[in-house]
This record gives C-alpha cells, sequence and structure tokens, in this order.
C-alpha cells in the first residue's frame, strides 16, 4: 500500500471491462458479501405531494417518498407477490444518514441528493416542490439507499432493515442506540484539527484530496450550467427561423412548401432542448454525488484527527503522572510547581501521607495506562478500516465518474448529431424549391 494517500485514489479498472451504455442512472455496482441485497429488492418507486402541520403547528407542504421491498427468494422461486411498502419524509433519510455517519466513522458514508437544487442554469427553476426537482431527488433517494444496501457493513445494519420495513416505529429504534449521545461536536472536532501533533500522512492526503474534489467538481458543474444556458439560447433561436420561414412562405408560390417543411424543423429542432437539457440534469446529478462524498471524505478524515488527539492527551496526562510519581518517590521537584512551592514554605510532607499520595497515583496512572491502550487501539482500527473503505471508495469513485463523463460525451455527440441532421433535412427542403 502506497504511503501517498492522493496515489492510492488512482485505482484503474480493467480495460477489458464493457461499458454499460444502456446503465439506468440510478443502479450501483452491488459489491460482493452484501447480505441485505441478497435478501431483498428495494425502490424508492414515487413521490408525492402532501400538507400536513409542521412543528410550531403551522401548515405547510412537503414531499413523501415511496420506499418498495421485495423478498429476493419469491422471485427466485417463481413468485411475484406484492411488495411492502411504506412512506418517508426526505429528514428521515437525513436522520438514517446521521445516524451511520456517528455508528460508522470509519466509512465513506454515502450522500444524500441535494436538498434544494445547486449549479443551475437560470432558465430551470430552483424550486424543490418542482416535479422534475423531485423526481430527480426520487432517484438520488434511491440511489444512495442502493449505496447503502450495497455496502458489505453498512447492509447488515438493523436500522437500516427497520427503515425499510417499519413504517411507524424506526425513529424510536434509532433514538434507542444513543447514536446523538455518541456525536463529536464540531467545535471538538475543528480544535483537534489544529492541535494534533502526530498527524498520519495519508489521511493529510486524503483531506486535501478531498478539497481538490469538491473544487474541480463545483467548477466542472458551474461550467456545464454556463454551456447549458447558452446552449438553450442557440436552441431556442432556431425557433425564430421556424417563424420567419413560415412566414415567409405564405408570400411565395415556387419557394413556400420548401419553406414551410424547413420551418417546421427548425421548429421541432428548438422544443426539442427542454428534454434534452433535463435529460443532461441527470447527469449532473451524478457528478453533485460526488460533489457531496468529498464532505463524507473530510467526515471520516477529522475523526481520525479526534482519535488521534484524544490519544496524545492521554498520553501526555500519563507521563505527567508519571513524573508526580517520581517525585514524590524520589523528593525531587524536577519542574516548578505550586506543590514544588509549598514543600519548600511549610516543609515536606508526612510519610502517611506521602504514601497514601503515591498509592493514589499508581491507580491513576493504571487507569491511565488503560486508557492510552484503549485509545491506541481504536485509533489504529480506526486507520486501518477508514483506508480500507476508502480505497474501496476510490474503485466506486473511478467507475462511476468514467462512466457519466462518457454518458454525458455521448449525449453531447448525439445532440450534435441531430442539429446536423435538422440542417442536413432543411437542405433537402431548400434543394426542392
Amino acid at each position: 500500500m502506497a504511503e501517498n494517500g492522493r496515489e492510492e485514489l488512482v485505482i484503474t479498472d480493467a480495460e477489458s471491462e464493457p461499458l454499460a451504455g444502456e446503465r439506468s442512472l440510478n443502479i450501483v455496482v452491488v459489491e460482493q458479501g452484501c447480505s441485505l441485497l441478497r435478501r431483498m429488492e428495494i425502490c424508492v418507486a414515487e413521490a408525492e405531494k402532501r400538507s400536513g402541520k409542521n412543528a410550531v403547528n403551522m401548515q405547510e407542504m412537503f414531499t413523501v417518498y415511496l420506499i418498495e421491498t421485495r423478498p429476493m427468494d419469491a422471485a427466485a422461486e417463481g413468485c411475484n407477490p406484492a411488495p411492502d411498502s411504506l412512506w418517508r419524509r426526505y429528514s428521515e433519510f437525513e436522520l438514517l444518514r446521521s445516524y451511520l455517519i456517528v455508528t460508522y466513522p470509519y466509512i465513506v458514508i454515502p450522500p444524500l441528493p441535494e436538498k434544494r437544487a445547486e449549479f443551475v442554469w437560470h432558465k430551470l427553476t430552483a424550486d424543490n416542490m418542482d416535479p422534475d426537482f423531485v423526481e430527480r431527488r426520487r432517484v438520488g433517494l434511491e440511489n444512495f439507499l442502493m449505496r447503502v444496501a450495497s455496502h458489505q457493513v453498512l447492509s447488515n445494519d438493523k436500522i437500516l432493515y427497520h427503515f425499510l420495513t417499519d413504517e411507524h416505529g424506526w425513529k424510536e429504534v434509532v433514538f434507542e442506540t444513543g447514536f446523538q449521545a455518541k456525536a463529536d461536536s464540531r467545535l471538538r472536532a475543528l480544535s483537534a484539527t489544529f492541535r494534533v501533533r502526530n498527524t498520519n500522512k495519508r489521511f493529510m492526503d486524503m483531506k486535501q484530496y478531498s478539497d481538490e474534489l469538491q473544487s474541480h467538481t463545483s467548477q466542472l458543474l458551474r461550467a456545464r450550467a454556463r454551456v447549458a444556458d447558452r446552449l438553450y439560447g442557440v436552441f431556442k433561436v432556431h425557433g425564430n427561423y421556424g417563424r420567419v420561414f413560415s412566414e415567409w412562405s405564405a408570400i411565395e408560390r415556387e419557394m413556400g412548401d420548401g419553406l414551410q417543411s424547413a420551418g417546421h424543423h427548425m421548429d421541432a429542432y428548438a422544443a426539442s432542448i427542454d428534454d434534452i437539457l433535463e435529460e443532461e440534469e441527470h447527469y449532473a446529478d451524478q457528478l453533485k454525488e460526488y460533489l457531496f462524498y468529498a464532505e463524507a471524505l473530510r467526515a471520516v478524515c477529522r475523526k481520525h484527527e479526534l482519535t488521534q488527539f484524544e490519544l496524545e492527551v492521554s498520553s501526555q496526562d500519563l507521563i505527567s503522572k508519571k513524573q508526580q510519581r517520581e517525585e514524590l518517590a524520589t523528593g525531587v521537584v524536577r519542574t516548578f510547581s505550586f506543590k514544588g512551592m509549598t514543600n519548600k514554605l511549610f516543609g515536606q510532607e508526612a510519610p502517611e501521607q506521602r504514601e497514601a499520595r503515591l498509592k493514589l497515583i499508581e491507580e491513576l496512572i493504571a487507569e491511565g495506562e488503560d486508557t492510552v491502550k484503549e485509545k491506541t487501539a481504536e485509533c489504529e482500527e480506526h486507520v486501518e478500516k477508514a483506508w480500507v473503505d476508502m480505497q474501496r471508495f476510490a474503485e466506486q469513485k473511478d467507475k462511476d465518474l468514467r462512466e457519466a463523463l462518457i454518458h454525458y460525451a455521448v449525449m453531447q455527440i448525439s445532440m450534435c448529431k441531430k442539429g446536423i441532421q435538422v440542417w442536413s433535412n432543411a437542405k433537402e427542403c431548400f434543394l426542392k424549391m
């Protein structure tokens, strides 16, 4: 395993692997050994708008999503039973992910789709209740569940199973785990970032990589939004061609039919941009997923910094206590301290007092050694497990982004071919005049 974390991220797939050209956007590769997906089919079938009262007793509109599950053994036996179904709000997906982040700090937890649209071109609505946006978010939520259910560790979590099968009782189950009490405050994690002395170089490189991944993905999404806006304008201007040709055909006898036919081609071409750019938004959502994955990577690195900081604090405290034991045993105070000043002013402690203090410090040292061992084991376990999962994530990232960019290129090529075909048809119309 290379020491440089950013080198570890570049993991190439076999060149012989076929490209899934017809692959749906909401399907992810299922890892070997994920027991949940071997037992259960999972999908987010539809979304529905509802109204109700919120926590402050005010009326609000919200969206719920229908999760359907079906046992895999029934399908294998040739049966086709009706799926079990339940409705979940977006906030419930957020609660599930928060629980997973706290419970599995060494795993790069898959992100949720955006709650409100970002990096959109200005002709596209950013309303989170817009039907097209809700549909894209439905696809993203299904993708999130498939990511979690395909993970070898996350797929076996009981809370995930309750989320998928218990409509009314799962929140109580997740809160009973006490995961909120285990959550580290952002301030504590931030403090650890600046105070850790012996940082792991691989995690430092990984943290820097996550920042760069987020930066480059953001720039790519902004560029795509600008291109989409200009493309929208170019297509819509073709509608002016259609209008002019149609009006012109009314005053021409010999050329009228040709001009009118060319105008129809231009009108159809101008109208097609709406569907094209809506399809393009699905590819943008794939890039946004990895924009949000960057924060998930940083969360794993911050947890490492926190565990390392706690280990260093425990180790320093143990060293301090051992020094106190040595001073008590020898009667020599090597550093300036309040105890040293009182000894000079009021004399040494009685032998009985010294023995009692020495016994107490021995007990504290034993507790400190146990704490250091525990923190060392926790830190080593986090490093080992986190690095394994980061490598898994790197393989997934390379495959997904390569596929998304190839699909995007194919779509652009197809769109350009359509433009060539429209003008070729217009040329044929002009030749017949």
